[in-house]
């Protein structure tokens, strides 16, 4: 074999090595950009969790305010002065 071609098999060789090694980077890379998309995906749908609570919370603050702005002092009970609390905000299946 001529030097000048055992020197482009050697050159094609280490070619070839550099092309495996960036195979495997790419599949590693590709591996970790995949994991990230699944916790970005979870981190989603955790905040809009979180968004809509938050969005809830005004609403839970007013009840509570309307409710408790109705509730009676307490007073010496008899049974001729019993003032019936409100109803309930929430209610528990049981």
């Amino acid at each position: 074999m001529s030097p000048a071609l055992l020197a482009r098999v050697n050159e094609k060789k280490a070619e070839l090595e550099n092309l495996k090694e960036l195979r495997d980077l790419s599949a590693a890379v590709a591996a970790q950009m995949e994991a990230l998309e699944q916790k970005l995906s979870t981190l989603s749908s955790g905040t809009e969790a979180i968004a809509t609570v938050l969005a809830n919370w005004h609403n839970v603050l007013r009840a509570i305010s309307m409710a408790s702005a109705k509730i009676p002092e307490p007073k010496e009970e008899t049974e001729e002065n019993t003032v019936p609390l409100p109803q309930t905000l929430v209610r528990i299946p049981t």
